[in-house]
């Protein structure tokens, strides 16, 4: 059994994953609020009578939670949310946790992202406020007034660390863990006028793909190597 073969074509696997992360983040490098994918990699011993193979897994999927850079904006309706904290919003996949603060009113006083979710308050019920009622004021806990009346908050909820997340609409992630919302404004909250960029690190991408780049090269020179090893060794019986 030519082992190589199959300990190249592990290799290959991981790396075209690796390659699908870097591209997806590449595009989302503008995308506000988006948080980047990443892999993880572990090596898989498999016995082989008395010797031990060494296989690439195809590696474990994560969603980084490192904060983005923030850009003021000077828009009433936009927020960037400080700390650790998310947050939720109504898609067709259910409750989602975001990091783009982007939004805007409806007709009906209906506070939504920009792609028409609504914005959540920490109860989880949708935010109204006065379709007539003229820009709002957001304080640092969410807390939402207009013309100097309390109309509604924002909520700002935590997730916790060891939740895993899969990907929803508007930047958004779905976890496996239940989120709770945040009560301690000290470390956490909102800044209105602002918005959160992608927290995808252009050059660390463009390092990555050129670690790809001379793995795939060099796994490549290992198969080659095999199947002229291979090929010898035919011609050497076949003699």
């Amino acid at each position: 059994m030519q082992n190589n073969l199959y300990v190249s074509l592990s290799a290959q696997v991981s790396l075209e994953r690796r390659l699908e992360t870097i591209a997806n983040n590449v595009a989302n490098m503008n995308t506000a609020g988006f948080r980047a994918d990443g892999v993880s990699f572990s090596t898989e011993l498999a016995k082989a009578g008395d010797n031990s193979i060494a296989y690439v897994s195809p590696g474990a999927g994560y969603i980084s939670r490192l904060t983005g850079p923030s850009e003021k904006t000077d828009n009433p309706f936009d927020v960037a949310v400080q700390g650790q904290g998310w947050l939720s919003i109504s898609t067709p996949e259910g409750v989602a946790y975001t990091r783009d603060g982007r939004m805007r009113l409806s007709e009906t006083g209906a506070l939504q992202t920009l792609t028409g979710n609504a914005v959540l308050d920490a109860g989880g019920a949708p935010i109204i406020l006065d379709a007539a009622g003229g820009a709002p004021t957001i304080a640092g806990d969410g807390m939402i007034t207009q013309n100097g009346r309390q109309v509604g908050a924002i909520g700002v909820f935590s997730i916790p660390d060891d939740a895993r997340f899969t990907r929803a609409e508007n930047s958004g992630v779905i976890p496996d863990k239940k989120a709770e919302p945040i009560l301690d404004f000290t470390k956490n909250g909102v800044v209105q006028g602002y918005v959160e960029g992608s927290n995808v690190n252009p050059i660390e991408e463009m390092s990555k793909l050129i670690d790809v780049t001379r793995g795939f090269d060099g796994v490549n020179t290992e198969v080659t190597q095999t199947e002229s090893s291979l090929q010898d060794a035919i011609k050497t019986l076949s003699a």
